[in-house]
């Protein structure tokens, strides 16, 4: 009986430890999600909405998955220098400019990125802020 106990106690213990353990980029993921969802309702929430929803004729939902995801290297252009082009999402045009935020640090940038690209509906995976990074070096 007492065999059984220590083995049943071992086995727990195994499981616990493989349950806890994450790779790199899960925790990478969880953290960029966290500080990038401070950064949208600080930041874009006002326009964008508190579920993406977007502000009517004003600022475009981002609940397009088909829309971030084609455009997913110019995101990051797009939060720090803002847009000023007609962007089509869901079919509809949207005009207005968006302001920009020359003030988001790389890191900053890469977590709302994140953020919005894995909340209201959309599922595209970690993007780490090297990556952000030679995005925002590349924008016209």
């Amino acid at each position: 009986m007492r065999k059984y106990i220590i083995n049943s106690i071992f086995l727990f213990a195994v499981i616990a430890i493989i349950v806890s353990c994450q790779n790199q980029e899960t925790i990478d993921l969880q953290n960029y999600m966290s500080n990038g969802k401070d950064i949208y309702k600080s930041r874009c929430q006002n326009c964008h909405g508190e579920n993406g929803e977007g502000l009517g004729e004003l600022a475009p939902p981002l609940t397009d998955s088909v829309f971030l995801k084609t455009n997913k290297s110019r995101l990051a252009c797009f939060i720090k220098n803002g847009a000023n082009e007609t962007l089509v999402i869901h079919g509809k045009e949207y005009k207005e400019k968006m302001p920009a935020f020359p003030e988001l640090a790389d890191i900053d940038v890469a977590q709302v990125m994140v953020y919005i690209t894995n909340s209201f509906g959309n599922k595209q995976g970690f993007v780490p802020y090297t990556e952000v990074s030679k995005q925002l070096q590349n924008c016209k």
